[in-house]
């Protein structure tokens, strides 16, 4: 379909809306206009953005001949006609308001629920990194979210690593979905601009979701809206370790620029960095010896102190894997749980609850 590559513009009540789909995911936008005559079309979507990216910050004037399906675009002294396709052709777009000013427009109705804006941004990005981009994996691709008792839980995993983070929200009826990782990706990309709380609602059918964030003085209220994954989410709550042998306290950004240092390494090495974490032995303070080796580039080696509690371990970790997830706790400590080699390491930040990552190790320390 053609006309899925272009932006609806669509001019009614004094304001000018904007639209974009690709049948997964769509976005809504509406931005305060003074409407002459309503009308409206669609526009190739680079062609627009390009354009209006190269003005200046003057008003734009845009008149449409609906006849030949041109819209002209004038602002400073920068002019042009873009040709554009009938917005009958336009798929039409679910909207959530009480009250809709369009009968013909679809409005999605279901579970309501009320979520912080810098509480929703963060929990997507807490855990979006770690859902799978295998498309042969379509689950995987999803973010589990569940509503339960005023909490918000999201989970995400590739198989390899896991990434749990549980939120606060308004209170409303228990329900889990799963939400494709992409469509959250832009949800996240537009909260953090909002102006307040955000609006969540996921239909009846269970078939679709959709976030509504109010807007400020560049754009009144941007809608989200995406189709869910039909599936069942893996049990993540099986794969969690439920005890420990060995338990590290460690200096959060000194240990992610370690392992920063020891990845130039490991790149050529399958991203392999080995951690081998000793306990405290008297007056001596426990410590996390990292080390990477690369038969083209080298080798390297550093030495954190650090709190250790229980036996020694080794442990080797994909390296990116822990920068990913270091990279997203804001806490000056994390608590890293280990049991095994061959066993999955906890990190969870110090004195922050509701935030858990798990990272299945590589092949034993000194397997060849």
């Amino acid at each position: 379909m053609p006309v899925l590559s272009n932006i609806l513009l669509e001019a009614k009540n004094n304001q000018l809306r904007l639209a974009a789909t690709n049948r997964e995911i769509g976005i809504n936008c509406w931005i305060g206009a003074k409407v002459e005559d309503e009308g409206a079309i669609t526009i190739p979507a680079r062609l627009l953005t390009e354009f209006v990216n190269s003005l200046p910050p003057e008003r734009i004037d845009m008149k449409l001949t609906a006849k030949t399906q041109t819209m002209h675009l004038s602002c400073a002294r920068f002019e042009a006609n873009m040709k554009g396709i009938d917005a009958f052709e336009f798929p039409l777009l679910p909207t959530y308001q009480e009250d809709p000013i369009d009968v013909k427009t679809p409005v999605v109705t279901g579970d309501t629920y009320t979520v912080e804006k810098e509480a929703l941004a963060k929990i997507i990005d807490s855990v979006i990194f770690a859902a799978s981009s295998d498309e042969n994996r379509p689950t995987l691709t999803g973010i589990e979210t569940t509503f339960d008792e005023r909490k918000l839980t999201m989970a995400a995993t590739d198989g390899y690593r896991l990434s749990v983070r549980t939120i606060d929200t308004s209170h409303g009826a228990k329900a889990t979905v799963i939400v494709p990782a992409r469509s959250l990706g832009e949800v996240a990309r537009i909260v953090k601009n909002a102006a307040g709380d955000v609006t969540i609602v996921i239909s009846e059918k269970r078939n679709q979701i959709l976030v509504s964030a109010p807007g400020q003085k560049l754009w009144q209220r941007v809608e989200v809206v995406s189709e869910l994954i039909d599936a069942r989410f893996p049990d993540y709550r099986a794969s969690i370790p439920k005890s420990h042998t060995t338990r590290a306290t460690v200096d959060t950004k000194a240990l992610l620029d370690a392992v920063r240092v020891a990845l130039l390494f490991a790149r050529d090495a399958a991203n392999i960095v080995r951690f081998a974490f000793t306990p405290d032995i008297g007056s001596e303070p426990g410590r996390v010896q990292l080390s990477a080796t690369s038969a083209e580039r080298g080798n390297n080696a550093s030495e954190l102190t650090c709190e250790v509690e229980g036996g020694r371990v080794e442990i080797a970790l994909d390296g990116r894997f822990v920068i990913d997830a270091l990279s997203r706790i804001d806490a000056l400590h994390v608590v890293i749980d280990m049991t095994a080699p061959t066993r999955p390491a906890t990190w969870r930040p110090v004195g922050q609850d509701g935030f858990l990552h798990t990272i299945m190790p590589m092949h034993p320390p000194n397997a060849a």
